[in-house]
């Protein structure tokens, strides 16, 4: 028999600055069983920094045929593909054929060598952003706040994400690493 997610459930008072978004969501989050806490921090991270009506968490490593959050269009096309790890680049090239908007949000601590590796030909895909999370940082969050009922309080602030879950207060800074965007 197949072993099933564990459910997270996060109320998420969000107030990102940056991009002039207030909201107080429900999210619930499966923890897939050869995910670790520290991806799903990530996913929660990036959910965050794009947060917009109609994003939605997809079966992400169930299914090689969806990113791990996206958003639809009104008429059902793919307007943002957002990616958690280490993709390869043909993976984020078929994504560019598919979505108007991909992001990308590595972690882990070899992240520096994947990009060292593959940011050459990801920094040729049209309409591509490559951010970095800070393993370390990740780390300390999936330690210090991850559990299974959640309030968090995020604040976006001049690209600083800060998370307080009432006890303890993190930030973290998302490095770029390439932009399509002129």
């Amino acid at each position: 028999m197949a072993l099933k997610p564990t459910i997270y459930k996060a109320q998420v008072a969000l107030a990102d600055n940056d991009r002039q978004v207030y909201a107080d969501i429900a999210v619930t989050l499966a923890l897939h069983p050869s995910e670790t806490p520290e991806r799903m921090t990530a996913r929660l991270l990036a959910w965050c920094l794009n947060y917009a009506d109609g994003l939605q968490f997809t079966r992400g490593l169930s299914s090689s045929d969806e990113p791990d959050l996206w958003r639809h269009t009104d008429s059902g096309e793919i307007a943002t593909w957002i990616e958690v790890g280490q993709p390869e680049e043909p993976r984020l090239r078929k994504a560019c054929g598919r979505a108007a908007d991909i992001r990308v949000y590595a972690f882990g601590a070899s992240a520096d060598t994947w990009w060292q590796r593959n940011g050459e030909a990801i920094a040729g895909l049209p309409r591509a952003q490559v951010w970095q999370f800070a393993w370390p940082d990740i780390e300390q969050l999936a330690q210090s706040v991850i559990a299974r009922t959640m309030q968090l309080s995020v604040n976006i602030v001049g690209g600083v994400v800060y998370v307080d879950d009432g006890s303890s207060t993190h930030s973290i800074e998302p490095r770029r690493l390439h932009s399509s965007e002129a």
